[in-house]
């Protein structure tokens, strides 16, 4: 089992995580969704590249988790199934991302049992603008715990929406499911098909948008491109070629993630975050300019910096970030995704019974 807390301390250290997308496509049609996937979008048509590409991050030593998303990864069941016994064979944490809509038969296929009992923990799509039906949600959420798969039930953070999944949790897996779940609020991004759906992110000023959580977690896809993040634009092909890579076999992959681990300026903007970054000359302007999210300074930041990583950058990559042995225990604080006006930032939700208070991975995009 692994539990949120422990996968997001992964995804914070350089050359620990990955996330593997492997497909665009997804039948659910949320009108939330932040890459705008649709039943007829993209897939895996190439398989030997596809496994190339799983078999470059299962030969990663460093890496301990990889996340399988899309699109909806359970509409790939010859890549799925081969990419799951993969990355488990290689003794990697698997964590699949989903929206649960292969539990609208109730008790799911084998394939699909046997991935959830390879998976060390999965994330499951639960929140009102989820267009699976709540039953196929409640059956997906039963047959995770079955397989004995540590279960983060992901909802938009709205009080009205963490109380319906309070009660698709009880209802799906009895009193007792705090031992078997967690809920996971997350601020709404309004990208792809959200845009204008929901309130656009408060600017906030340069220096003070702190660390990007998902700086050390690169996008490994099943068409050969890599990214140096999971922000969803990125992953979809935009921001700064700094950001790209491209692989066609498992070595491509190797030296891909290998050189985006070693990245100095992803390095900082991971560690020490935007306040030491506009502190370099270079980018001494930006910290008073606002912003609409991290990922606006970014790239903005890396435009300037047209590939050139100077001395000063460099030598800030080298101190070590905020929480390890030997640094301070104080730090910037971490960005949170994208928070819109009034908008508390997402954060883990370990539920417990009343009366107490008892979820793709992602961050602030849009334009600077």
């Amino acid at each position: 089992m692994l539990r949120l807390g422990e996968l997001d301390a992964l995804r914070r250290r350089r050359g620990r995580s990955a996330l593997l997308l492997i497909t665009d496509r997804c039948p659910v049609g949320c009108a939330h969704c932040s890459v705008g996937s649709r039943p007829d979008s993209p897939r895996i048509t190439d398989h030997a590249l596809f496994e190339e590409m799983v078999e470059g991050l299962c030969a990663d030593e460093d890496l301990r988790v990889v996340g399988v998303s899309g699109g909806e990864p359970f509409v790939e069941r010859r890549g799925l199934t081969y990419a799951a016994r993969r990355i488990h064979e290689s003794g990697k944490a698997l964590v699949p991302y989903t929206s649960g809509h292969w539990g609208a038969g109730g008790d799911p296929p084998g394939w699909i049992r046997s991935v959830l009992g390879m998976s060390a923990c999965v994330v499951l799509g639960a929140d009102a603008h989820h267009t699976s039906p709540r039953a196929a949600v409640a059956a997906a959420a039963r047959a995770v715990a079955d397989a004995g798969a540590w279960l983060v039930a992901q909802v938009l953070d709205d009080p009205a929406q963490i109380e319906d999944a309070r009660d698709l949790l009880t209802g799906a897996l009895g009193a007792g499911w705090p031992d078997h779940a967690e809920i996971h609020p997350v601020a709404p991004l309004p990208y792809g098909r959200a845009r204008g759906l929901f309130p656009a992110p408060r600017r906030v000023t340069g220096e003070r948008l702190g660390r990007c959580a998902i700086a050390h977690t690169p996008t490994v896809r099943y068409d050969g491109r890599i990214s140096a993040c999971c922000d969803e634009n990125v992953i979809m092909g935009a921001g700064p070629p700094d950001l790209h890579r491209l692989a066609g076999d498992r070595e491509g992959v190797r030296r891909a993630l290998a050189d985006l681990a070693a990245d100095p300026f992803l390095a900082v903007l991971g560690s020490l975050g935007t306040g030491a970054l506009t502190a370099l000359p270079r980018y001494r302007d930006l910290a008073r300019r606002e912003f609409s999210g991290i990922c606006g300074i970014c790239r903005h930041m890396l435009r300037r910096a047209g590939g050139e990583r100077d001395p000063l950058l460099r030598a800030l990559a080298l101190i070590p970030p905020p929480g390890s042995p030997a640094a301070s225990p104080s730090g910037p604080p971490e960005v949170a995704p994208a928070a819109s006006p009034g908008t508390p930032p997402a954060r883990e939700l370990r539920a417990s019974p009343p009366p107490r208070r008892a979820g793709g991975p992602s961050a602030e995009q849009g334009p600077a």
